[in-house]
């Protein structure tokens, strides 16, 4: 009996090989324009791969962008008419059982899950990844290229496993066993891009992977925001979040205040109210390789030198982004009674995440990377707006950051206390 139930297994996995064979076939034509793009994550967060989507489909390409839809991408990608997003279902909610266990479930969940979304798709020349997550994308994508004809291209943003190691530590199992899953399964891509040379050489090195340095480039839509769009977005703003809204009255009836800026609504002149606050910009995932206990310090050293006298303006200081630190960090906040200073954490709108930057006197960046080997890409957003950057320093910071040449660069909450004297008008 049980040699008949092997045998009716085998002739059953042999015709499903052959039906894909042969639907393979039948559609290969079709896949030469064709580009698979997958994020194990939020679509609307990962910029990177946005712009990737919006370059192939510039070059005619029709694209398939696979993802989480848990935040809206840019409207650029959302009205390209080649350009399709595919909404990826995420388990959430597993309570029952170790975390071990739960991990597991999810883990085979998203593979299965993923297979079936890239089986019932065109076929594709492409499929491009975004790692991390690679877990269990990486082998997903590399089964559907061997049975559709794809080549798979892995984007390395950082290593999954030394995120996971932030959380479980370097030498518990799960982050070892992700450590040679992503060996392994990305020795066999066809094609690597990188965010640095040090990752670059790294993959080379110790993972025997030839890949390709891709340094981030801002788009278009990051760049200095014009006074009267400024003064747009802290109207809007200031519906929701207080250090936005004025502190005094109009200076005449036909006159519209924000915090930052003034606009005469009859001759729609913007003007910047005299002796406003500074405006700090810091965004992130809030997650464990930014540390924005480094942050919250230096606030108190500015607070204590504007108390003792020191000739300092008032400051607002957004933070943006969401993670799973966020909460954390916002009880902590809340412990704070600052006088001079203002924070609020707004979850903006991809429209107007650039409009902030482009608006804002100063940028902090806090990102350390868990493997030292990637960069941030706020700060080449921040860049683009041509904002004034302060960023902490790891590994390989200098391939985007120059200090006291495009930024400056700091160790710890002193320093960049130090910084925010001086960058804030």
């Amino acid at each position: 009996m049980a040699a008949s139930s092997v045998a009716l297994l085998a002739l059953c996995l042999l015709l499903l090989l052959l039906l894909l064979s042969g639907w393979k076939h039948r559609r290969r034509g079709r896949a030469a324009q064709h580009v698979v793009i997958v994020v194990l994550g939020d679509v609307g967060r990962s910029p990177r791969m946005q712009y990737h989507a919006l370059s192939l489909a510039r070059r005619g390409f029709a694209v398939s962008f696979l993802g989480f839809c848990n935040s809206k991408p840019h409207d650029e990608l959302l009205q390209n008419d080649r350009i399709q997003i595919v909404k990826l279902m995420e388990l959430q909610g597993l309570t029952v059982g170790p975390p071990v266990l739960r991990y597991g479930v999810k883990v085979v969940f998203q593979a299965v899950y993923l297979l079936w979304k890239l089986l019932w798709r065109e076929p594709a020349a492409y499929i491009f990844l975004q790692n991390p997550p690679g877990l269990p994308s990486i082998a997903v994508c590399w089964f559907v290229g061997c049975l559709c004809g794809s080549k798979l291209v892995i984007d390395w943003h950082n290593y999954g496993y030394s995120i996971m190691g932030l959380v479980h530590g370097p030498k518990h199992p799960l982050v070892l066993l992700a450590k040679w899953y992503e060996r392994f399964f990305g020795r066999l891509s066809h094609l690597n891009l990188c965010v640095t040379k040090a990752m670059r050489e790294d993959l080379a090195e110790n993972w025997h992977i030839k890949a390709v340095t891709v340094y981030d480039k801002p788009a278009s839509f990051f760049k200095e925001t014009p006074l009267d769009l400024q003064h747009e977005l802290f109207m809007k703003l200031g519906r929701t979040y207080s250090p936005f809204r004025a502190c005094s009255e109009p200076s005449g009836p036909a006159m519209e205040r924000s915090a930052f800026t003034e606009r005469d609504t009859r001759s729609g002149e913007v003007t910047r109210l005299c002796g406003r606050p500074a405006l700090l910009v810091s965004s992130t995932s809030w997650t464990e390789d930014e540390d924005f206990s480094i942050l919250l310090a230096a606030l108190e050293k500015f607070e204590q030198q504007a108390f003792d006298g020191d000739s300092l303006p008032s400051l607002v200081c957004v933070i943006t982004g969401k993670g799973p630190l966020k909460e954390h960090y916002s009880r902590l906040l809340d412990q704070k009674h600052f006088q001079h200073i203002q924070v609020c954490t707004p979850w903006l709108e991809a429209e107007d995440y650039p409009l902030l930057l482009g608006s804002a006197d100063l940028g902090v960046c806090l990102h350390t990377s868990s493997s030292g080997l990637d960069l941030p890409m706020k700060v080449v957003d921040m860049f683009g707006c041509c904002l004034p950057v302060c960023a902490v320093n790891f590994k390989c910071l200098h391939e985007l950051v120059k200090h006291g040449e495009n930024g400056l660069v700091f160790e710890d909450a002193e320093a960049l206390a130090a910084q925010l004297q001086v960058g804030v008008p």
